[in-house]
């Protein structure tokens, strides 16, 4: 399968629009959830003004959220896939801009210096574009993640020392969550990663975070250790927006690396209520825009 480049800087631009405008089905069924589970009046009251934000914000095709976010691209190439790398990622790049100033979209992307906004939702390796690969015959996934700053804000990594094991783990979480409050928009979702390197641990929290819901670790400790988790985010009693209740996330999720002997890092990164994503799958047969 060769892949047209003109197409993926249309999707790329189309799929930035979808992720600010379209919350995906996984996260509303999350809200349900939560709710069905709420003791906590003033929480449940949070809960339903949330849906119906979201529900109002796609009845007039506007942003669920003023942030437009950091712009990233998961890109996953599949075999027998012609393409050249470089003229994919410019493809991916040119259709961030347009979004950007064809919608318009605020650029919420400066220099990190300067603090300069050119007003394109891009800069210096952003959109952060990560390219990996799969087993998948002459297939072409692009996923879009507009990350907001009220959840990007609270990343931590923990250089953990092997003999404090997963009580480590444990701790760093739950220290985190509280550190976080009500600034990462609850409920959230908390991603995890463990291994690694100190680099690799943070992106695998970013992974964890952005991951959809009901989907576990492929790793069985690492799915036993997000159960666990879950359930004690949720007794923290930080709640809807902070204001108590037990909705504090919709889950915790993992994501696991083989690490070094005298390593035992652990990092953590949120997302907030407004979990947006959009997905594109190019195949011989066409593309299939989702989630």
């Amino acid at each position: 399968m060769i892949v047209d480049l003109n197409q993926v800087e249309e999707v790329s631009k189309e799929l930035y629009i979808r992720a600010l405008k379209v919350l995906p089905d996984d996260v509303k069924a999350g809200f349900d959830r939560l709710s069905r589970n709420e003791t906590n009046d003033l929480a449940k009251n949070v809960l339903g003004t949330m849906v119906k934000n979201i529900a109002v914000a796609e009845e007039n095709s506007n942003m669920l959220c003023q942030d437009t976010g950091i712009p990233i691209y998961n890109v996953k190439i599949g075999r027998n896939v012609e393409v050249d790398g470089y003229e994919l990622k410019d493809a991916l790049r040119r259709g961030c801009e347009r979004a950007t100033k064809e919608h318009p979209l605020r650029s919420s992307v400066v220099h990190a210096l300067t603090r300069k906004n050119e007003h394109t939702s891009c800069g210096h390796l952003v959109p952060v574009i990560n390219i990996d690969f799969s087993a998948e015959q002459e297939t072409l996934e692009i996923e879009m993640i507009p990350k907001g700053s009220g959840s990007e804000n609270n990343t931590w990594l923990k250089m953990a020392l092997p003999a404090e094991g997963r009580n480590a783990i444990y701790e760093f979480v739950i220290d985190s969550v509280l550190a976080a409050g009500a600034k990462t928009c609850p409920p959230t979702i908390v991603g995890v990663g463990i291994g690694g390197t100190g680099d690799l641990c943070v992106h695998l929290a970013k992974k964890a975070a952005t991951r959809p819901l009901g989907s576990r670790c492929e790793d069985p400790e690492g799915a036993e250790l997000e159960e666990k988790m879950s359930e004690a985010v949720n007794k923290l009693g930080i709640g809807p927006q902070g204001l108590g209740g037990n909705a504090t996330a919709f889950a915790v999720h993992v994501e696991l690396a083989a690490t070094h002997i005298t390593m035992n890092p652990v990092a953590l990164n949120m997302q907030c209520h407004s979990a947006r994503r959009a997905k594109a799958t190019f195949t011989p047969d066409g593309i299939e825009v989702g989630f």
